[in-house]
């Protein structure tokens, strides 16, 4: 009887993680946690206009998808999944350019070869964290920030800045504010987006409506349930942005000739996959 105990303990150490991975995450979240400003102009009148758009995702681990279980779950990968399950898709694509290890020093060095050279028309970087981790005194950081931006920004590419993961080794950092404030003060000097993912995934645990674990057993690196929220509001994110620059494009005398209206595509796009879903069944 104590053998078959002790296996049925063993057995159940084993699928505990399996079944905590298998819980379905409550991604939702206040809208303010979910916005992005200033208008992503650029990118925003692609969408609109149907033509295809480019995205590229530089940044550490958290880009790369360490604590995925495979390519296809980081976020960059079903980042695109979402966007072309929500809009019209002439062509949208999201290239990965993280690199696990690196801050922001070693990614300003490769901007130009890595992000700069593929022509993108939007780029997210998540910056922030590694320096956190590595160092107390961020004061060259914020230099190496505002050069990262002047770069990215030099042919009218739209940016969005990513801050940290709201995860335990992180919070044991005492510089982990500062590098907040940093990233913020970067996005708004530079008139560049801004994506709060550590206000967002610290609302995730505070609410304990998450369900599955957000960060693995490392104390650092997301999850796959983690990462797939993320992509999901981050679309969001997009396409709100998107939204808003569209109704005030199409409000003004000059109105760009390309943009007629991206909402009623979007919800034309949706009844189409509906309607192709009907015609499955």
């Amino acid at each position: 009887m104590k053998r078959c105990a002790a296996v049925a303990a063993a057995v159940a150490a084993m699928l505990m993680p399996l079944l905590a991975a298998a819980e379905p995450a409550d991604c939702s979240a206040p809208p303010q946690l979910t916005a992005i400003s200033p208008a992503l102009g650029h990118s925003a009148e692609l969408i609109a206009a149907e033509k295809p758009l480019l995205i590229v995702a530089v940044g550490s681990s958290s880009t790369s998808g360490v604590g995925a279980s495979g390519p296809q779950a980081t976020y960059p990968s079903r980042l695109q999944a979402e966007l072309r399950r929500r809009l019209p898709d002439p062509g949208i694509r999201v290239i990965n350019r993280g690199r696990g290890g690196e801050d922001a020093g070693e990614e300003l060095a490769r901007l130009g070869r890595d992000v700069v050279a593929a022509h993108p028309d939007l780029v997210i970087w998540q910056v922030g964290t590694n320096a956190v981790l590595r160092r107390d005194d961020l004061s060259a950081d914020a230099g190496m920030l505002r050069q990262g931006v002047d770069l990215l920004r030099g042919d009218g590419v739209d940016v969005v800045l990513m801050d940290l993961q709201y995860a335990p080794r992180v919070l044991a950092r005492r510089s982990y504010p500062v590098m907040e404030r940093l990233i913020a003060e970067t996005a708004a000097e530079g008139k560049v987006g801004l994506f709060h993912r550590f206000a967002l995934m610290r609302y995730w645990q505070d609410g304990g409506r998450f369900g599955p674990p957000l960060i693995g057993a490392d104390g650092l690196h997301m999850t796959d349930a983690s990462y797939g929220c993320l992509a999901s509001a981050v679309a969001e994110a997009l396409i709100g942005n998107w939204e808003a620059y569209d109704k005030l494009s199409r409000r003004a005398p000059a109105a760009p000739a390309t943009v007629a209206g991206l909402a009623p595509k979007i919800r034309a796009a949706a009844g189409d996959r509906a309607r192709a879903g009907d015609r499955a069944r």
